[in-house]
């Protein structure tokens, strides 16, 4: 897939997203420090970050990987990638239930299973990012992934987008924020920036306070 025909995939969207799940760890990580994990701002910052995760990993496992899974049939280092990124998914799903156990108990080990989770996604993030999404890259077409990212808007759904969007650019750095907007249809940048993100910040996820 690596002729002249290729047109580069646009993997903007993902690269933020996978910001705003770091992002979201390092408030969370700080509001258990600061012992504010209980109060409600912190409690709706984590339900939200464990439904965009939800959501993220479902479709890479549902539509994402089947359909790399195809193309690269023959290519045995390429099916070992692809059945470690299904692997890293397996070993965080039960961070996540012990974090949000020790969340709802208030037990001592929460600290510490934060950050175990924090390093888990992230090594899982830093894995993603430097080799499958090369490798889709290589190998996916522009229709392909306009098909999987269809399949993610379609989950999402409106009201969903009126979070993503906002919650992705949530303390982004200004260039960071500019590209994501910028990949966005012009009548979906003008929701957010009237009715989307002043909602969003009205939620105040991880709010102090």
């Amino acid at each position: 897939m690596t002729d002249s025909n290729h047109k580069p995939l646009d993997f903007t969207a993902m690269y933020a997203s996978h910001d705003a799940f770091r992002r979201d760890l390092e408030r969370l990580a700080a509001a258990v420090a600061e012992d504010r994990a209980a109060s409600p701002a912190v409690r709706a910052g984590w339900e939200n970050f464990q439904r965009q995760l939800h959501i993220h990993h479902t479709a890479e496992d549902s539509d994402l990987w089947p359909q790399v899974r195809e193309r690269v049939a023959g290519r045995p280092r390429d099916l070992v990638l692809l059945d470690e990124m299904e692997a890293e998914h397996s070993r965080i799903d039960p961070l996540l239930r012990a974090v949000d156990v020790a969340l709802a108990d208030r037990a001592p080990e929460l600290p510490d299973l934060v950050r175990a989770l924090a390093a888990t996604l992230d090594d899982h993030l830093k894995h993603e990012e430097d080799s499958a999404l090369p490798l889709m890259q290589d190998v996916l077409t522009a229709a392909d992934w306009a098909r999987f990212t269809g399949r993610m808007r379609e989950v999402q759904g409106v009201r969903g987008a009126a979070l993503f969007v906002p919650w992705v650019v949530d303390g982004a750095p200004p260039a960071d924020r500019a590209a994501f907007l910028g990949a966005l249809p012009p009548p979906v940048r003008a929701l957010n920036r009237l009715f989307w993100e002043p909602g969003y910040r009205r939620r105040g996820l991880w709010a102090q306070g």
